[in-house]
């Protein structure tokens, strides 16, 4: 049999992927225009054709990429700037996911899809498992899903689980600011159900390393919540958003982690891509500023789960 009848458990590739890096740090690949180096200024140029816009998106998330190998375990590209360049996004997004695969990272789109079944099928096979296996390279190793339409919608991306090695997190209790709005809504809130419809999802994927290939994202601005959230969920490996640029500081995260320091991913976006734009790296090159601003991050990170 070949690779594809065993597929290997994403939550043992992520585990032996972060103690490979040295740290459970990962970059968000979440390329603002207005952001972006002036090196890389056509991808805001109205006057540019949108082909060229795309691909100078593609060729700073490359070169961020090439920071990002040897230093961290994983990427999460976010599928929106992508897809506002259409058919020529849709190319860039598949560049990156190639580039990332190449320099050994894993990659986590973060694509927040949820729909009903029908759907969700097409969803999983756009970005878990493909409809042409020459070009398995682009795919993502796991994807960000949203749970609101029910277990049914998220059953095709847990049979990409099961069958094609994939993973995936679900939206429990995100960092943006108006999430309260219906994650704690009624009683028991909202949130909780749904952690605890990930743990029932996810008991039938857990590997050899002691997690589920079914994740959850749980902002690490919600300090109190996540330490509850890790002890209602003690084999779902968390994602955490919210660090640096959000507000969460390295101590803000720790309680998303199990007793050994595992079980999570601290992602930081913009304070990585634009680091060069804060002030104790002002006068710096972008390149030089993103490798400061990521090794402090993981500095921070592993001096907090010591």
């Amino acid at each position: 049999m070949n690779a594809l009848d065993h597929p290997t458990n994403f939550a043992d590739k992520l585990d032996d992927a972060v103690a490979r890096a040295g740290n459970p740090c990962i970059v968000g690949l979440d390329p603002h225009l207005d952001a972006l180096p002036e090196d890389f200024s056509r991808a805001r140029d109205p006057q540019a054709s949108r082909a060229e816009r795309a691909e100078t998106v593609a060729e700073f998330l490359c070169a961020v990429i090439e920071i990002a190998a040897g230093r961290v375990a994983a990427v999460k590209p976010q599928s929106a700037f992508f897809e506002m360049f259409g058919a020529d996004g849709a190319h860039a997004w598949e560049r990156v996911v190639s580039a990332a695969h190449v320099a050994g990272l894993l990659v986590i789109g973060d694509v927040k899809r949820g729909d009903i079944d029908s759907t969700a099928r097409a969803y999983a096979r756009a970005f878990l498992q493909g409809v042409d296996p020459r070009h398995a390279h682009s795919l993502c190793d796991a994807i960000t899903v949203n749970p609101l339409l029910g277990s049914d919608s998220i059953q095709p991306f847990l049979d990409a689980c099961r069958d094609h090695g994939a993973g995936v997190f679900v939206l429990v209790r995100t960092s943006n600011k108006d999430s309260a709005l219906f994650q704690q809504h009624g009683s028991p809130p909202l949130y909780e159900r749904i952690a605890d419809a990930v743990v029932k999802w996810g008991c039938e994927l857990v590997g050899e390393r002691g997690f589920s290939s079914v994740g959850a994202v749980v902002g690490a601005t919600h300090p109190r919540e996540l330490a509850e959230l890790r002890a209602r969920m003690p084999r779902t490996p968390f994602l955490l958003p919210g660090y640096g640029a959000q507000g969460a500081g390295a101590a803000d995260i720790a309680a998303g982690f199990t007793s050994d320091g595992r079980g999570a991913l601290v992602n930081s976006s913009r304070g990585v891509l634009f680091a060069y734009k804060q002030p104790q790296y002002a006068g710096m090159h972008w390149k030089d500023a993103a490798v400061r601003a990521l090794d402090a991050m993981v500095r921070e990170v592993n001096a907090v789960l010591r």
